[in-house]
């Protein structure tokens, strides 16, 4: 497909790929899960990407976020080169620029509240206290808790401030509310837009909701290892209006 254009902000793109493909090989069997992925995603944009299970939008955020490599094309994140990256680039690259939320929280069960956020905040080159990112959450009153002390809800934004603590140019999320009721959901979503409007975050949100497309500058479908059509909100909607 032909290039994406940076949405959102209009501000210059944080990501650029071309010509993108990722093949996984078994013995003789092999799985193209991006075909000719081409796109830019702006600085500062909230994008949502919907598509069934095994469309491809799993690898390509794991792919932005430097956690793994294209089989070709080109990716960059404004001047660093992601595929000709060695590993310790890539590994800085998430360190200072990336913020992984996932549908499972990842939490340290014998941590409080505060130190699985301090685990970011102690490797980060400009944090926020711990306590400042908890307090975005709402969940400052909750820091000496442990997870097993908080509801799921409470886990995930817990890992939401351990995300945003480093404050990362990008969040990329994948099915951040896909263990959450709807409330509970709603509350997640408005911290990660809350992240994009106080930090100039960007933010890439994988969800089945097709819901929560609402909230988004820009909807990439996937469909079959490809963008099959993008979508653009000239005005999008607070978390809190969104329809479950």
């Amino acid at each position: 497909m032909g290039s994406a254009p940076g949405g959102g902000s209009g501000s210059a793109p944080a990501f650029r790929a071309a010509g993108l493909n990722k093949v996984y090989r078994t013995g003789e069997t092999e799985v193209h899960a991006l075909r000719d992925v081409d796109l830019e995603i702006a600085q500062g944009e909230v994008l949502v990407l919907l598509g069934p299970s095994g469309s491809g939008k799993s690898t390509l955020l794991n792919i932005l976020g430097g956690l793994d490599r294209p089989s070709s094309g080109s990716l960059s994140y404004i001047d660093h080169d992601l595929v000709a990256a060695d590993e310790g680039a890539l590994t800085k690259f998430r360190r200072t620029h990336v913020g992984f939320i996932f549908q499972f929280y990842n939490l340290i069960p014998s941590l409080t509240a505060e130190e699985n956020v301090r685990l970011v905040t102690d490797i980060a080159e400009t944090p926020m206290a711990p306590d400042e990112a908890l307090e975005m959450v709402g969940l400052a009153d909750r820091r000496d808790h442990y997870p097993a002390q908080l509801s799921g809800g409470e886990q995930q934004r817990v890992a939401v401030a351990r995300a945003i603590a480093k404050r990362p140019s990008v969040l990329l999320c994948d099915e951040p509310t896909g263990a959450l009721d709807s409330k509970t959901g709603v509350r997640v979503l408005e911290t990660l837009a809350r992240a994009n409007r106080e930090l100039a975050t960007t933010v890439v949100i994988i969800t089945h909701n097709a819901g929560i497309a609402a909230m988004a500058h820009r909807v990439f479908h996937f469909l079959d290892g490809r963008i099959s059509r993008i979508e653009t909100n000239p005005e999008p909607v607070d978390p809190a209006g969104i329809t479950w």
